[in-house]
């Protein structure tokens, strides 16, 4: 493979070569960090625009990969995994990647529907006897993997370490009260939804999530990639940075409830999660527990490589991971909504997958993807996805959040510049072909 090394310069990568020849980079960065890996010729605008994350965006570290046709043609890293240290983001550095663990979540689900041991649109309580009651009985697994289950957060006070420990938050869902009519409405359930699919996988599986995961998904497809990180793996993890308010964030619904309305979804998923963040995130204990909707520990490359086989008919290197039946049902738009009850942004779900959705006018409020995309942003702006049509995965993570409910634009700004070099376009709402 060619080296060639470019100082950061603003100036686009040289164009040789064809797609497939990835071509070595080294990349100095303003403040002494640099950006490396490797990047196809024709993707070189992505490799610009990760550089101008760092110079422009306020990027401390962070990782990007593509893949096409299940061909690595983006594999770059670079800035500071830990700024208390110094220590640099390397190939291997990992670091949690909130909402896209969803995703993986959601996946497991589907290998146990596909095997037939799973019936998502089954009632829950056919596998969980303790949502047979009258309030709950039409709750099934599509719901919550939909986001129309009625249970996106917790009313009440959580103990402190309440998301560590598995059984407590199970006990906790088993008493809430539904929002609304299931099935009725679309709200994000932002943290109920790894504790409420997971323990579906756990009960029907009859292994932990992250067990089910590890050895289904992960170590079949060789992913970098934990729900329950081994302790062996600890000094790898980028600590999470996280966004600190400002008085020029811009208002949104979202931030207005959480002021306002106390008693809102928006206001009680903040309470929620303040048991977690910021003490508890980069704790042992935090990286250890398996929470499913938020917890996962990954790079940019364990993201691609998770949508890698689904970008390519549900099987990559003679694993098949889900067929083509499922993947189509998997990612099928199961609910949609102007005003999500969580979110309060526009919102479009397939079974357990965010779909392209654009909310003008409101920063951070949108993730825009091609009309056969589907995927996951993550809290702070990580992203992962799959485009079927172009046979295109692709990851971010990073480990400064930024603003907003969904992406932001440093992601954003990848996901463009990956459509861009396959000659896409912007529409409102999509890039489209």
């Amino acid at each position: 493979m060619p080296s060639l090394f470019v100082p950061y310069t603003g100036e686009r990568m040289a164009e040789v070569g064809v797609m497939g020849e990835a071509v070595r980079v080294f990349r100095e960065l303003p403040d002494g960090a640099r950006i490396e890996g490797v990047c196809a010729p024709a993707f070189a605008g992505v490799l610009d625009v990760f550089a101008e994350n760092f110079a422009a965006r306020g990027e401390v570290g962070a990782s990007v990969a593509i893949t096409i046709g299940g061909e690595t043609v983006v594999d770059l890293w670079g800035g500071v995994a830990d700024p208390a240290t110094g220590r640099p983001w390397e190939r291997d550095t990992i670091s949690i990647v909130f909402s896209n663990t969803k995703a993986a979540t959601a996946l497991c689900a589907h290998i146990l529907a596909e095997r037939g041991t799973l019936d998502l649109d089954a009632p829950l309580g056919l596998y969980w006897p303790a949502f047979r009651d009258a309030r709950r009985a039409a709750i099934t697994t599509r719901m919550v993997l939909g986001h129309t289950a009625g249970l996106p957060v917790l009313r009440g006070e959580l103990k402190p370490g309440a998301f560590f420990d598995w059984d407590y938050m199970i006990a906790r869902l088993e008493r809430e009260e539904p929002f609304w009519e299931p099935g009725t409405r679309t709200g994000y359930h932002p943290l109920n939804f790894g504790w409420l699919v997971g323990e579906v996988v756990r009960r029907v599986a009859s292994r932990t999530l992250g067990e089910f995961f590890r050895e289904t998904v992960a170590a079949p497809l060789g992913l970098d990639f934990w729900i329950g990180l081994p302790e062996s793996e600890e000094g790898r993890v980028a600590p999470i940075i996280l966004h600190e308010p400002s008085p020029d964030d811009p208002p949104t619904r979202f931030t207005d409830a959480v002021r306002d309305v106390p008693s809102s979804i928006p206001a009680l998923y903040v309470a929620n999660a303040r048991t977690w963040r910021p003490d508890g995130l980069n704790t042992r204990a935090a990286h250890a527990a398996e929470i499913g909707a938020a917890g996962g520990i990954t790079n940019a490359r364990g993201l691609a490589g998770m949508y890698r086989p689904l970008a390519n008919g549900g099987a990559i290197g003679g694993h098949r991971v889900v067929g083509p039946d499922m993947l189509r049902g998997m990612t099928e738009i199961v609910s949609a909504t102007h005003d999500d009850a969580t979110l309060r942004v526009a919102a479009r779900f397939g079974s357990g997958f965010m779909r392209s959705m654009e909310t003008v006018g409101v920063a951070g409020g949108s993730v825009v993807l091609s009309p056969d995309a589907f995927g996951h942003a993550g809290a702070g702006g990580s992203l992962g996805f799959a485009d079927p049509a172009v046979r295109m995965s692709l990851g971010y993570t990073m480990n400064r959040m930024g603003f907003g409910v969904l992406l932001n634009e440093r992601g954003q700004a990848l996901a463009d510049a990956a459509y861009r070099a396959l000659g896409y376009h912007r529409v409102p709402g999509y890039w489209m072909a």
